[in-house]
């Protein structure tokens, strides 16, 4: 789905150099951060109840165009203009690179934890996939106070998900006897998992009343049996990134819950390697590009 030229980047964080005449939320010198949308219509029902990502003319940061047919710029180029719509002010003592995941990988976790009334203490939940968006589900969902599965295929990632990210269990999905042991304990799953997967080993380990969110953008059908979902109300939902609210709203809990994520920073330079490296899952857990500290070609 790429249309080239492109510029990608969706988890931008800069500093304000200048501002319009009709911007009263920032000023020159102030951090902030851009998301995966910069345009909306503001008029629907999404847009007039702080749920503008859903907005059905939404504008995404890269690989899109504005209203006047120019294609938007991402946060691999040098400088980007961002309706004030669309912009956070980063809190003060969140470094750059660690608040620019939380644009998009953590307020992907944030946003149905927030929506679907699952921020309380004391709830059992499970990250499937321990990624970029998944470590920061780890640490959210422990910082809320819930007890944390993480989910996986293979044991590789047991030793850092419990004892560097703090999760109080490790589930390898294709052991049987351990998820059979773990049937009916969970009151939600979020799934950021993007390829292919079957959904009942993960639908029978929820409680009545669980949900199974989904996180992962899959270009193939994904099946289950219904009564995998009757017989205990288990609900089946997506999300997408989340609001403008919301991301302020999961900048302050981070800044008040001390959270980090885990970066890699880069140089411009580094990035043929970087992508080599993601494809053979080589990184924990994200890249943050230091574009302002990279010697860029104009050419």
């Amino acid at each position: 789905m790429s249309n080239y030229p492109m510029v990608p980047g969706h988890e931008v964080v800069g500093e304000v150099v200048e501002v319009g005449s009709a911007v009263n939320k920032f000023t020159a010198g102030d951090i902030v951060g851009v998301g995966y949308v910069v345009g909306c219509c503001k008029n629907c029902s999404p847009c007039n109840t702080d749920r503008e990502q859903y907005c059905a003319k939404k504008i995404w940061t890269f690989n899109d165009v504005y209203n006047d047919g120019k294609p938007t710029q991402g946060g691999f180029s040098g400088s980007m203009v961002v309706d004030q719509k669309f912009v956070v002010k980063i809190p003060d003592g969140l470094a750059p690179e660690q608040a620019a995941p939380l644009l998009c990988a953590g307020v992907t976790v944030y946003s149905p934890l927030n929506h679907f009334g699952l921020k309380e203490s004391g709830l059992r939940g499970a990250i499937l996939g321990l990624g970029g968006v998944g470590h920061m589900g780890v640490k959210m969902a422990k910082a809320m106070g819930h007890h944390v599965t993480v989910i996986s295929s293979t044991d590789k990632k047991k030793t850092e998900a419990l004892d560097h990210l703090g999760a109080d269990e490790y589930l390898v999905s294709s052991d049987t006897e351990a998820m059979q042991k773990a049937a009916e304990s969970l009151d939600y799953i979020i799934d950021t998992v993007p390829a292919f997967h079957p959904l009942e080993p993960y639908l029978s380990l929820l409680r009545i009343d669980g949900k199974l969110i989904l996180t992962g953008v899959i270009n193939t059908p994904l099946q289950f049996l219904t009564p995998t979902v009757m017989l205990g109300r288990k609900s089946i939902a997506g999300t997408l990134v989340g609001s403008m609210k919301e991301q302020e709203e999961m900048l302050a809990f981070c800044k008040e819950k001390n959270l980090t994520s885990m970066v890699e920073v880069v140089k411009m330079d580094y990035i043929n390697t970087a992508m080599e490296r993601l494809e053979k899952n080589d990184v924990r857990y994200r890249f943050v590009v230091d574009v302002a500290g990279s010697k860029i070609d104009d050419q």
